[in-house]
């Protein structure tokens, strides 16, 4: 007979022990979906006694999370934007991430509604379609086309598009080789590529290391043989005044303005995410 307040303690204190980020938050998550209800409510139930169904399946989860599986894979889905968008994950695609909603807004801002429509956007490597996904619910009179080169990936966006009732393109690519040029070119192109340095993947967090896929993490030698490829295939293909937003690694930042501006890329600027650290990188072509 354990109470919802029992339950939450004892797995906190487990999951502290073993060097898990954020166990409270994790704990509450698996709990409240475990029960049927949202994380707020446990709150009030506190004194509950939690069903032996809803212990079993909140304890099955426990163990895979002491296993270090993230979260959003035991649950099989994460949120992702302001837009509330629910978003099915699996291993087949990177969990979204809070980083990559600085990508999304500052996008957002330089394209107002009233100069959407009928814009030609393009989200290159989309995995789960969350960048894909964000803008064209806040943008509906764009023309969004998602690309990425892993089939799993482009099934796992589609799922995710009709789950939201949002229409986007989907084409299996390499980068941007076999993705067809709208005419006048793109108004703009959004990548969160693999830009993790090869020799540095095994020394991530578990939860990153162990369950997310390589395909979608690996960057190369420094982590940015993608991103460069990115940038030459951008600067032929947006149309004039039209700009590239791309996340990057921690320390990346002053490396990637170059590659954008021996480009030919003007107005090369960085953003900060929620860490102070210079995440997404935008630069526009000439006008």
């Amino acid at each position: 007979m354990w109470t919802v307040r029992e339950l939450m303690q004892w797995t906190q204190e487990r999951f502290t022990k073993a060097g898990i980020d954020g166990a409270r938050t994790d704990v509450e998550y698996l709990l409240a979906a475990a029960m049927g209800c949202d994380r707020m409510s446990l709150y009030v139930r506190h004194d509950d006694v939690v069903s032996p169904e809803a212990k079993a399946t909140f304890r099955g989860w426990v163990k895979r999370r002491l296993a270090r599986e993230p979260v959003a894979y035991l649950l099989g889905r994460r949120g992702f934007h302001a837009l509330d968008l629910e978003l099915e994950v699996d291993p087949r695609v990177l969990v979204p991430r809070p980083d990559t909603e600085h990508l999304v807004d500052w996008l957002l801002e330089e394209l107002p509604s009233d100069a959407a429509d009928g814009a030609a956007i393009l989200d290159v490597g989309t995995g789960s379609g969350a960048v894909a996904l964000a803008i064209a619910k806040a943008r509906p009179g764009a023309s969004v086309t998602a690309c990425d080169v892993s089939d799993d990936a482009l099934a796992l966006a589609s799922k995710n598009a009709t789950s939201a009732a949002l229409e986007v393109r989907l084409v299996r690519s390499d980068l941007m080789e076999a993705v067809p040029t709208p005419e006048g070119g793109w108004r703009a192109v959004a990548a969160n590529l693999p830009y993790i340095p090869s020799a540095e993947l095994d020394a991530l967090q578990p939860e990153v290391a162990r369950w997310e896929p390589r395909l979608a993490l690996d960057g190369g030698a420094d982590g940015l043989d993608l991103i460069r490829r990115l940038i030459v295939q951008a600067r032929r293909a947006l149309a004039p005044g039209a700009g590239l937003y791309l996340e990057l690694g921690h320390d990346q930042s002053q490396a990637v303005a170059d590659l954008m501006r021996d480009a030919g890329f003007e107005q090369v600027a960085a953003r900060k995410d929620y860490g102070q650290i210079e995440r997404v990188v935008r630069g526009f072509t000439p006008a």
